[in-house]
């Protein structure tokens, strides 16, 4: 056997539960070429779904299976490619075991992530998915037709080089547009400049005329509260004093002297009593103080209106303040700190508007020489891409293709550049090249991408390739050219095919057959591997349809033996 088999990381085991049509299934594949066929309508797009949901696809209620309370969707990795590790770990992400699990619960609504048992978000598990595997679904080849995808393509494939220069390029461009935002911002004329310079000096005025000081709107506060409530603190401490005092035979001093000389009277009796004596005459020295106190306190409270007047009208400026400039005396200070900026920045207009032109013209300058550096290598990595892909599609039965890929400069600066690139083919002798979407076919457009796919996955390191109906719109001669290339591709990364031609599962390494039926009262969807006789009679289902004949098995057996020759003999 010739065929050169090489370790890659590969998806070793799925399973889904409760998804759909899926009861539950588990699946363990192998490297190479990995077949599923199936009746239309079997679930083959639901099993592909499993799959898309790892890669961040949105959940709904919907996808449950009827009765069922979740739905679960596992993916079990196998890892031996030391790059796929090293970008795993560059999330914080580390196989065990040499292994990677993720797994993902659907509830009503939500559902929970987890990367080796350990809850991640959807995006965590994405980015881990994107290390790993790389889906192609039976309508992305359509996204090859827009512009933005062609470039995101070559750059993929001259990502070594080309990714460094889009970061410096990204950067100059950020940088860029904020010269562009402070030259517009700046961009007025005289009379609106006068008018700007007439209001900030007006605030300005009349902050500074305040003579605001930090914290005196807190002593004013206190102050005014003080005086506001002048009369109540009079009469409050008035009926304390009386209460307190030794007037009347009814305040507290009077009464503690009068119960003190009644303690005294007995003291000399029980010796005992003495230290109560002595705990009353304390108690009488405090309550004088605090009579005293009070009475000094009276002596000095005055309420002059005049102060109070002022101390109203100093709050009713300072609020007024607030209320237009800040919320306290610092934001207010603040304030006209920024507006005393601005107005500089308008008595020196022409040196900063001078200032601001020369800033951005130096922006675009450097933005100038990282893309057109960005372009350069863009350019070389394309003629090397147009070799390949012309290559790829000739191997894919285009026999006299050419193709090519325009680039023209847009007519402002981009994150990505100045590059506007257009992909052109021609697939007939003496047509001349037009953009792809003037003359390829659905099916053409698939055998593209198939084609581009390849080519990527050897400079991307993704070892599992997943492609959906890449047979849409090709038979004949077409569609065992497309078969051979998977079967080149499988050689070297693992793939796994949802097909329904016969020529490309009788390329299968493994084959399975996905099949609906029903379970009870319900419709349940199974998959299931096939070899030998089995994996005959579904080649020959997909040949000769409902009925199967001895000729059409024969015909059956005879394709997987001849396939089974190419690999042995072609696929290096």
């Amino acid at each position: 056997m010739c065929r050169r088999k090489v370790e890659v990381d590969m998806l070793v085991h799925l399973h889904v539960k409760n998804l759909a049509l899926i009861e539950e299934i588990e699946v363990e594949f192998g490297p190479g070429l990995n077949i599923l066929t199936g009746e239309t309508g079997a679930g083959k797009s639901v099993l592909l779904g499993s799959m898309q949901l790892i890669l961040g696809s949105k959940i709904s209620r919907g996808m449950i299976r009827e009765n069922a309370q979740y739905a679960l969707v596992e993916l079990l990795f196998q890892i031996e490619n030391t790059k796929a590790e090293e970008a795993l770990r560059a999330l914080d992400i580390v196989p065990e075991d040499g292994q990677v699990l993720l797994s993902r619960k659907i509830l009503d609504g939500r559902s929970i992530n987890k990367i080796n048992g350990e809850t991640s978000t959807v995006g965590q598990m994405k980015a881990a998915a994107a290390c790993l595997l790389d889906i192609h679904g039976q309508h992305e080849h359509q996204s090859l037709l827009y512009q933005d995808k062609q470039l995101e393509i070559l750059d993929a494939y001259g990502k070594e080089k080309i990714l460094p220069k889009k970061e410096e390029v990204k950067q100059a461009f950020s940088v860029y547009r904020k010269c562009l935002t402070d030259l517009k911002n700046l961009d007025m004329n005289e009379e609106q400049r006068n008018r700007e310079k007439a209001f900030l000096e007006f605030e300005i005025q009349e902050i500074e005329s305040a003579h605001l000081t930090p914290g005196e709107d807190e002593e004013l506060e206190k102050l005014y509260r003080k005086l506001s409530n002048g009369k109540r603190i009079v009469e409050t401490l008035q009926t304390v004093h009386g209460l307190t005092g030794y007037e009347g035979q009814q305040g507290a001093g009077e009464l503690i002297g009068n119960a003190l000389r009644e303690l005294s009277r007995v003291t000399e009796f029980d010796k005992e009593l003495e230290g109560m004596e002595s705990s009353l005459q304390e108690i009488d020295a405090l309550v004088n103080d605090f009579n005293r106190e009070i009475s000094s306190y009276l002596d000095d409270l005055t309420f002059d209106g005049e102060t109070f007047f002022e101390t109203e009208q100093r709050l009713d400026l300072i609020n007024g303040l607030k209320a237009k400039y800040g919320q306290s005396i610092e934001e207010i200070l603040d304030y006209q700190r920024k507006q005393q900026e601005k107005l500089e920045n308008i008595l020196r207009f022409d040196e900063i508007f001078q200032e601001a032109k020369e800033n951005a013209a130096k922006a675009e300058k450097t933005l100038e020489k990282a893309s057109y550096d960005l372009s350069k290598i863009r350019k070389e990595y394309s003629k090397q891409l147009i070799k390949k892909v012309i290559e790829g599609l000739q191997d894919l039965n285009f026999l006299d293709v050419d193709f090519d890929i325009r680039f023209e400069r847009k007519a402002s600066y981009s994150a990505d550049g100045f590059d506007d690139i257009e992909y052109q083919i021609s697939t007939n002798p003496g047509e001349p090249l037009k953009p792809l979407g003037k003359i390829v076919s659905g099916g053409e457009l698939s055998r593209i991408m198939l084609a581009l796919k390849a080519i990527l996955a050897d400079r991307d390191q993704i070892e599992t390739l997943i492609f959906d109906e890449i047979d849409t719109g090709i038979s004949g001669r077409t569609a065992q050219k497309v078969s051979e290339k998977m079967a080149v591709i499988g050689s070297h990364h693992q793939v796994i095919c949802i097909t329904h031609l016969p020529q490309i599962a009788a390329m299968a390494d493994r084959h399975f057959e996905i099949e609906k039926h029903l379970k009870g009262t319900e419709t349940i969807t199974e998959i299931h591997p096939l070899d030998g006789e089995d994996e005959i009679r579904e080649l020959a289902r997909l040949l000769g349809g409902a009925e199967i004949t001895a000729a059409v098995l024969e015909n059956a057996r005879e394709m997987k033996q001849l396939a089974q020759v190419h690999k042995n003999t072609r696929v290096k």
